[in-house]
């Protein structure tokens, strides 16, 4: 989704972003993951994670929160990606718009983990039509160099 992120706090300290994805896993698990601007870490992404999202109407999407997936330079690596570390949070996530017309007008979210850190995001589209892309897994092949 393009667009700007108006508010993005992280455990009190404010940010900007570089962009916004929603991601729908097989298994039912959503996250809004976050690019944070952060200029002291190019891995920095914070994603709000939960499950049993439901649509109120063709126009509004809620996703409650029950974790928070936080990513940084300094997480260890699986395959050389960054493993996020998970904290157990309370709240919630609501998108507007017609995302099956692709046409999302803002998506805002708040949640605090068990450690009492609260996470904020205020992120509205520029009117651009959101990029749908589906990515399903394979299995390996003898094949596959990795």
């Amino acid at each position: 989704m393009s667009g700007e992120c108006k508010t993005l706090k992280i455990a009190g300290q404010d940010f900007g972003c570089r962009t916004i994805a929603y991601a729908h896993a097989d298994k039912g698990r959503v996250n809004f993951a976050v690019v944070v601007d952060d200029p002291y870490d190019n891995n920095h992404v914070v994603s709000f994670s939960g499950e049993n999202g439901k649509r109120a109407d063709d126009n509004s999407y809620e996703l409650p929160i029950d974790r928070m997936l936080l990513n940084s330079k300094n997480r260890p690596k699986v395959d050389g990606l960054p493993v996020p570390a998970a904290q157990t949070s309370t709240g919630s996530c609501r998108q507007t718009g017609n995302f099956a017309a692709k046409k999302v007008n803002d998506v805002t979210c708040s949640a605090t983990d068990n450690e009492g850190r609260k996470y904020e995001l205020l992120f509205v589209s520029d009117g651009t039509p959101v990029s749908v892309r589906r990515i399903r897994q394979s299995a390996p092949s003898n094949q596959d160099p990795f």
